[in-house]
C-alpha cells in the first residue's frame, strides 16, 4: 500500500519525467507544487501542453521559476513547507553540453545547491533527485553498478550530475537530510523530449529524412520506459534513505555509513543494440529509415547497462515494459499529439 504524502515539490514538472511523475502522484491524492522555468532548450510548446494537462487538477500548483533564483525558490518553500522534494529540473543532454557547458554549471550545480539549502532550512523529510547513467563515463565493466568508480565523466553534463551526488552527500552527513540519487538509464516514452533519439528518429522517418546514427550504430543502451521509471521514483520517494544502510557507493568516506544518503541505478537491466531500437521504430511506423552513419560523437558513452540489484532488493523493483511495446506506445502518442 502506498504511503500517501502531502505537499511534494516536483521541480522540472513541465519536463518529461517530472510531468509523468506529477500525474501519478496526483492520481493517488498528493498535493503537488510544480516548479519549472519553461526554457527553450527544446520546443516550449510541448512543455506548455504537459503543464496544461496538470493544471486542471485542484491539487496541482505551478510556479514558473528558475532554480537559480534563490529568493523565488525560498518563497515557495516558505509558503508551502513541503514534506518531500523530487528534483528533476536540470539542463539535460550530453551533446548540448559540448556547445554550452556553463549552462550546466548554472542550472545543475547552482540550482541544485539552492534546492539543498531550502531542503535543509525547511526541514524536508526526503529529497529524491535525478542523476544519470552518464556518470559512469569511461567505465567499461558491465553492467554498471553503484559500487563502481564513477570518477571519470566524459561530459560536463555527467560531471554536473556527479557533483550533485557529492553535494547531496555533504548535506546528508552534515544536516542529516535524507537524500536519494537516481541514476536514470535512457528514459523514453510518450511525452518524451524532442532532443532525444526516439523523437528525432520518429520525426525524420515519417518525413522521409535520413536519421543520424553515431558510432556507425555500434551503441547499446539500457532503454527504460517512462512508466517503469516513475514507479521506481515513487517507491524510493516513499521511503527515505536509512541512516543505517548497506554501503554501496564509490565514495571512500567512512562518514557515509552514518549519512542518510543513497544512490540507485534505475534502468531496464536489458541493454538493446541501437540498430535493434531503430528496427523497433521502423516496425511501429511500418516505414524504413534512411540512415546516415557517423563516427562516435565526443562525450558519448558507447554502451550502458544498469545493474538494478540494489533497487530490486530494497523495493522489489522490476521494470516490465519491453522496447517493442514502449516504442509502439510512443509512436501512437506521437501521431495523436501531432495529429498525423
Amino acid at each position: 500500500m502506498n504511503k500517501v504524502t502531502k505537499k511534494i515539490v516536483v521541480t522540472g514538472s513541465a519536463g518529461f519525467i517530472g510531468f509523468s511523475l506529477c500525474e501519478k502522484l496526483l492520481e493517488r491524492g498528493d498535493i503537488i507544487i510544480g516548479i519549472d522555468n519553461h526554457n527553450d532548450y527544446y520546443e516550449p510548446e510541448i512543455k506548455e501542453a504537459r503543464y496544461l494537462k496538470l493544471k486542471g487538477n485542484l491539487n496541482y500548483l505551478h510556479y514558473r521559476v528558475d532554480l537559480k533564483d534563490s529568493n523565488a525558490l525560498e518563497n515557495i518553500f516558505k509558503t508551502h513547507n513541503p514534506l518531500k522534494v523530487v528534483n528533476l529540473a536540470a539542463q539535460a543532454g550530453v551533446r548540448y553540453s559540448l556547445k554550452n557547458p556553463l549552462s550546466y554549471i548554472n542550472s545543475n550545480i547552482l540550482g541544485f545547491a539552492n534546492i539543498l539549502e531550502n531542503c535543509r532550512k525547511y526541514k524536508v523529510e526526503h529529497l529524491v533527485y535525478a542523476s544519470t547513467s552518464s556518470v559512469y563515463g569511461a567505465n567499461t565493466k558491465m553492467p554498471f553498478s553503484e559500487n563502481d568508480n564513477a570518477n571519470h565523466p566524459l561530459s560536463v553534463y555527467a560531471a554536473s550530475k556527479k557533483s550533485n551526488e557529492l553535494m547531496a552527500h555533504a548535506y546528508s552527513y552534515l544536516y542529516k537530510l535524507p537524500t536519494t540519487g537516481l541514476r536514470f538509464f535512457t528514459v523514453y516514452g510518450p511525452w518524451g523530449r524532442p532532443d532525444m533519439a526516439l523523437f528525432k528518429f520518429t520525426k525524420n522517418i515519417l518525413e522521409e529524412k535520413p536519421i543520424d546514427v553515431f558510432n556507425n550504430g555500434k551503441h547499446s543502451r539500457d532503454f527504460t520506459y517512462i512508466d517503469d521509471i516513475v514507479e521506481g521514483v515513487i517507491k524510493t520517494l516513499d521511503e527515505p534513505a536509512d541512516t543505517n544502510f548497506e554501503w554501496n557507493s564509490d565514495l571512500p568516506d567512512p562518514a557515509s555509513s552514518i549519512a542518510p544518503w543513497k544512490i540507485y541505478n534505475i534502468g531496464n537491466n536489458k541493454p538493446v543494440q541501437l540498430m535493434d531500437y531503430i528496427r523497433a521504430i521502423e516496425k511501429a511506423l511500418n516505414k524504413k529509415a534512411k540512415i546516415n552513419y557517423l563516427p562516435l560523437q565526443l562525450g558519448d558513452v558507447q554502451d550502458t547497462f544498469a545493474n538494478i540489484n540494489s533497487l530490486n532488493k530494497k523495493f522489489n523493483y522490476k521494470p516490465l515494459t519491453s522496447v517493442d511495446e514502449g516504442v509502439s506506445r510512443f509512436v501512437k502518442w506521437y501521431k495523436s499529439y501531432y495529429k498525423l
